[in-house]
């Protein structure tokens, strides 16, 4: 089992950043890869950004490409997504994901954490 635990989350005026953490524990030397999610109120939950956990590679959603950038700390077995630039539209709650191999959907998931954007 990998727990994960989202932090960071909070209310933002358009154009402002924020930084969200993701601690995991448990069972991490079985994680393959971390992503970021988010859902936002009526609609369904979407990607944001993945990182890989051994290697770094990254992904992101093209609705937050160049404002977003995802990162991790092997160390201290955590995950970043530091937000720039941020619109209403991304408004949502946010949720930290673990997957153990390339091939496998996202099994572990936080609680998730509430972003606002305010206009």
């Amino acid at each position: 089992q990998v727990q994960l635990v989202e932090s960071g989350g909070g209310l933002v005026q358009a154009g402002g950043s924020l930084r969200l953490s993701c601690a995991a524990s448990g069972r991490t030397f079985s994680v393959y890869g971390m992503g970021w999610f988010r859902q936002a109120p009526g609609k369904e939950r979407e990607f944001v950004a993945a990182i890989t956990w051994s290697g770094g590679s990254t992904s992101y959603a093209d609705s937050v490409k160049g404002r977003f950038t995802i990162s991790r700390d092997n160390a201290k077995n955590m995950v970043y997504l530091q937000m720039n630039m941020l619109k209403p539209e991304d408004t949502a709650v946010y949720y930290c994901a673990a997957r153990t191999t390339p091939s496998t959907m996202y099994r572990y998931w936080g609680q998730g954490t509430q972003v606002t954007v305010s206009s």
